[in-house]
Formats: C-alpha cells, sequence, structure tokens
C-alpha cells in the first residue's frame, strides 16, 4: 500500500473516531448513558471471548451478575484467576470459570472447543469479543495477518465449531444467541478479497477496518443459513462505540493523549461499551430475531455493502477453505 493510501486509510478510522467521540461527549451532556435493565438469567450458559480486560471483561461480568454460568475464553492466563475470583465476588455468582484459548491459534480454538464440550454443557449465548487493534504487521500461528486471524478467523472457526451445541440448547421461543462485536470502523473497511491478508501492502488502520468489516458480513451470512435451515440460533453484530480499554496502545500518539486526558468523559467507561453486548444476549426484544446491527441497545444501518449476499458468501467461502469448515451455503440455498 502506498504511503498516501496508507495515510487515507489512517485519516478514515480517525474520522469515524472523532464522529463517534462527539456524538457521544453530545450524548452524556444532554441525557448521559443510562444503564439498561436485563431480566435475571438463570441456568443459562454463555462463553465471552477476550473477557479478562475491557469490554469483555465487563460483559462477562455483567452476565454472571443475570446469574448466567459465564465461561471466559482468553489467552491471559497470568491474570485470569484473579479476573474470575473478582468475577465471583462482585456478582456473587460462583459459576464463572476461565478456559485457555488462543484466537491466534487454531489448534488452541480447535482444544478450547473439545475442553468445553467435554463439560457437558448447554450453551446459549457465545459472545465474539475478542481483538486487537491497529496493532503492527505480524502473523497468527497459522501465518493469518494478525487482525484479520484473530479478530475474524477465529471467531469465524470458533463459532462454526460450537454451532452444534447453540444448537442443541436452543428451542423455538427461547433461542441460544451469537453475539459478535464489531466497530463503527467497519463502516470504512473494504474487503480485498484478493488479498485478505494484506500481504502485498500493510496499513494497520486498512487490516484493523477490513477484519470489522469481515465480521458484520459473517453474521449476516450466518443468520441468513440459521434462517433458512430452521435453527434455533441467531445472530447479532455489536457496536460498543469508542470505549475506554487498554487497546489503544498502538493508534496515534494525539489519540492516545486525548484518551489519556479526556478519556473519562468522552469514551465510554468498559461497562458503557458492553452494554449492547448484553442486551443482544438477553433481550427479550430480539427473541427469534438475528441480522441485526445494534448500537447504544438500537438497531441500526450496517455499511450498504454488507447487505450484499453475493460478498457475505463469497467470504463465507474463502474462510471455510482458510479453516477446513464445511461450506454448507450451497446445500442449504442450492445453486
Amino acid at each position: 500500500m502506498s504511503p498516501l493510501s496508507a495515510a487515507r486509510a489512517a485519516l478514515r478510522v480517525y474520522a469515524v473516531g472523532a464522529a463517534l467521540v462527539v456524538a457521544q461527549l453530545l450524548r452524556r451532556c444532554v441525557r448521559g448513558f443510562v444503564e439498561p435493565v436485563f431480566s435475571p438469567q438463570p441456568e443459562r450458559v454463555a462463553i465471552v471471548t477476550g473477557g479478562t480486560d475491557g469490554i469483555g471483561y465487563s460483559t462477562a461480568k455483567q452476565l454472571a451478575k443475570l446469574g448466567m454460568h459465564v465461561i471466559i475464553a482468553g489467552n491471559n492466563d497470568s491474570k485470569a484467576q484473579d479476573v474470575v475470583r473478582r468475577i465471583k465476588e462482585d456478582t456473587l455468582n460462583d459459576q464463572v470459570e476461565f478456559l485457555y484459548c488462543d484466537l491466534a491459534s487454531m489448534r488452541s480454538i480447535r482444544e478450547f472447543v473439545q475442553t468445553f464440550k467435554m463439560k457437558k454443557l448447554p450453551l446459549h449465548v457465545l459472545v465474539n469479543n475478542a481483538g486487537v487493534m491497529m496493532v503492527p504487521q505480524r502473523t497468527t500461528d497459522d501465518g493469518f495477518e494478525e487482525h484479520f486471524g484473530v479478530n475474524y478467523l477465529g471467531h469465524f472457526l470458533l463459532t462454526n465449531l460450537l454451532l452444534d451445541t447453540l444448537q442443541e440448547s436452543g428451542a423455538p421461543g427461547r433461542s441460544a444467541r451469537v453475539v459478535t462485536v464489531s466497530s463503527a470502523t467497519h463502516y470504512v473497511g473494504e474487503l480485498n478479497l484478493d488479498d485478505l491478508q494484506s500481504s502485498t501492502s500493510y496499513s494497520a488502520h486498512a487490516a484493523y477496518a477490513q477484519s470489522k468489516l469481515a465480521l458484520v458480513l459473517f453474521t449476516y451470512h450466518l443468520q441468513a443459513l440459521l434462517s433458512a435451515r430452521g435453527i434455533p440460533v441467531t445472530a447479532s453484530v455489536a457496536d460498543p462505540g469508542v470505549v475506554d480499554t487498554d487497546l489503544y496502545r498502538h493508534v496515534f500518539w494525539g489519540t492516545r493523549l486525548v484518551k489519556k486526558l479526556l478519556g473519562w468523559w468522552v469514551f465510554k467507561t468498559p461497562d458503557e461499551g458492553a452494554w449492547t453486548s448484553v442486551y443482544a444476549a438477553v433481550t427479550p426484544a430480539l427473541e427469534g430475531l438475528g441480522g441485526r446491527y445494534l448500537y447504544n441497545e438500537r438497531e441500526t444501518r450496517s455499511l450498504e455493502a454488507t447487505y450484499d449476499p453475493e460478498l457475505q458468501r463469497q467470504l463465507w467461502a474463502r474462510s471455510c477453505q482458510l479453516t477446513g469448515i464445511t461450506d454448507v451455503t450451497r446445500e442449504t440455498f442450492g445453486e
């Protein structure tokens, strides 16, 4: 990617972020962010990826507070036990545990799924939350560009490997749910099907935006497959907004400065950022309804290109090839 193209990608990403920050500031000044109230969710099981930090930690804590059995899937062994202890203490819920899962390794993902299934638990909610943001050019254990591999492809594989358990756990009128966390940067993302790994040219901003765009396309095609096959599982996207987390260590220094000085005021807290994910996971208003893009606990339109079924199918087919998952699209919809 030429320096000019890389600069354009960066400017587009920061422009989206700036617009969101202004909108969040106005809302905070006018009416604030009001915590939604959710009904208890006893005897339901959730997996949250990236649940040891930031939005994922807050999501796991809020689901545990509702009485769910929460399994945190993450690769931070060093802080896992402390995180589990704190959530148990804060929520008075002993059904919180950690299982190791490195989304940068397909082998680790498969081992996680095998370990989870050995527990013989149902699975009612899968929150695909974990991710990296604007990291330097590097690859996963399987050779995938890190944004594409961790943010998108890891969750693609994880979701597909858990679909059978989700299907068995869901029921008409009480569907299981897949909640995938994307972001507003998908609005400026471009999907390069000829170079999904950004191997010919690299921009951290473009790669990040592409991974978030891929997550939306994936979710919509997954919902189409689930609906067509009559499976009691729904899939939706949650956009948390601009949230005060540790993900910003690789961004432009000016953004880090704004976060340090004004983040408490213009950024959402991790708890506020998690509300949309929790809403998507438990609200009765979305029972049986998927394929939604949710922001501030409301449905909104995603990028127009995400509604293109052919683009969805092309990405899904390529993802199946890369992960070894059987593509059931043709079987489901025919030629």
